[in-house]
């Protein structure tokens, strides 16, 4: 156990994440998304849900503020206005540690699939909700003005 670590972040999980550089991209999903079929690394957290997963990831992980969307969600049934409960939830919890007021970039359900071919790894959740699905683009730590 690490002190002032979210237990959440297993040392599997915490590797990838500081392997990951500037741009690299993290897929976030729910228990239903295939998380294997992208041939990517799976880190499987069990019950945990994606809010839950997003409060721990993004307490060291930083979005991109070079992005005008580092944050991004699946959509909802081929109409980018809906917002899933779920979805509303994990960009709370982003907005409380960007810098700037975060909205999502909304990616159709076929061209997420597509897009996670390209993302470094995926963290699986057992989240219950449907469109639990998220990229989550890594940004920059600046060095303190201090």
């Amino acid at each position: 156990m690490l002190k002032g670590i979210d237990p959440v972040l297993s040392g599997e999980l915490l590797h990838i994440l500081d392997d990951m550089g500037h741009g690299d991209q993290l897929l976030l999903v729910d228990r239903n998304y295939p998380a294997s079929a992208a041939g990517k690394p799976v880190v499987r957290l069990g019950a945990i849900g994606v809010e839950r997963a997003a409060q721990a990831i993004l307490s060291v992980m930083p979005l991109d503020t070079f992005l005008e969307h580092p944050l991004e969600r699946m959509e909802v049934d081929g109409d980018p206005s809906i917002v899933a409960p779920v979805q509303s939830k994990v960009l709370d919890v982003a907005n409380a540690h960007h810098p700037q007021p975060l909205e999502f970039g909304v990616v159709p359900r076929m061209s997420f699939y597509e897009r996670a071919k390209g993302v470094f790894a995926v963290v699986h959740t057992l989240e219950d909700q449907p469109y639990g699905c998220f990229i989550l683009h890594k940004g920059v730590i600046f060095p303190d003005a201090s």
